[in-house]
């Protein structure tokens, strides 16, 4: 039974998909994000801007989909001209720049990237700077992940590429960014619930999160130096096609059923802690790591 809740604000057990979730029938391996079941919230039709970031430049590493699509979306409802990148899948880089068109007087723009290569990144970045004239925000939410059974399933090489990819991209982005970002811009990394209680199936990848949680510290004490604010976001269980993508089936089943409110969190939940982190109102927030965990539980 539903319990009643103050006007126009939603009792937030209820916003997103309970679990248990059907894994036969969540998201195939490289279906794209229309095809996951049940649908995420990006924030098509529930995110409201007001103008935060206007007249800024955002660029957003993994636009494309899942949280960097939400991020997208609500960074350009709240004023901000957007270039993201992505990396393989195509479809949705062109369903985040459809709804990006939509939004009326924001300029968008699409790149692809191979984050784990060092010259890509910095060309990256000269590049949107090229096209939009300067460069404002930089959200680093790309990363790749697997699971495994037994530490015997790891190889050398995946866990080698997890940290290319996850940890050795979000320094490349960061210190290439630092050459670009004028005072008061800031850097938003996404590292994870795993950084801090990690789950063994998740070894390489919450290796990486921690990483990246370590560096979001060491990178805002060198950029405050120059004016520039460094945080990240460290999200719990979200619904996006990554978690049926690579997640064994009975952790998709109960997928977020560890946490106070019993459910995954949906990408637009996110989205508005990325707002305030790059908005003027974070003006004396940097060096944190951000939780969103939806109050998550070990087990």
């Amino acid at each position: 039974m539903k319990l009643n809740h103050t006007p126009n604000r939603p009792n937030p057990l209820y916003i997103g998909a309970l679990p248990p979730f059907n894994p036969e029938k969540a998201c195939g391996p490289g279906e794209p994000t229309d095809q996951l079941r049940p649908p995420a919230d990006h924030g098509e039709e529930s995110y409201t801007g007001h103008q935060q970031l206007a007249d800024c430049v955002a660029l957003i590493v993994g636009g494309d989909s899942g949280i960097g699509r939400a991020i997208s979306l609500a960074y350009a409802r709240e004023g901000a001209s957007i270039a993201f990148t992505y990396h393989q899948n195509q479809h949705d880089a062109e369903v985040t720049s459809k709804l990006l068109q939509q939004e009326h007087g924001v300029r968008s723009q699409v790149y692809q990237l191979d984050q784990s290569n060092a010259n890509d990144c910095k060309n990256l970045l000269q590049q949107v700077v090229n096209d939009y004239g300067r460069l404002d925000i930089l959200v680093n939410n790309a990363a790749t992940q697997t699971t495994y059974q037994s530490i015997d399933s790891i190889e050398i090489e995946d866990f080698e590429s997890t940290f290319h990819v996850n940890a050795f991209g979000t320094f490349y982005l960061c210190k290439y960014a630092l050459e670009h970002i004028k005072e008061g811009g800031c850097i938003i990394n996404t590292a994870s619930i795993q950084s801090f209680d990690a789950s063994a199936y998740l070894l390489p990848y919450a290796a990486t999160k921690a990483a990246i949680a370590s560096m979001t510290k060491s990178f805002a004490s060198f950029a405050i130096q120059r004016g520039i604010r460094v945080n990240a976001v460290a999200p719990g269980p979200v619904w996006t096609p990554l978690i049926p993508n690579t997640m064994p089936k009975d952790k998709v089943k109960h997928f977020g059923s560890n946490t106070l409110l019993g459910r995954p969190a949906q990408p637009a939940e996110l989205a508005p802690v990325y707002v305030f982190l790059a908005s003027a109102q974070a003006s004396y927030v940097t060096g944190e790591i951000y939780p969103a965990t939806g109050g998550r539980q070990q087990m």
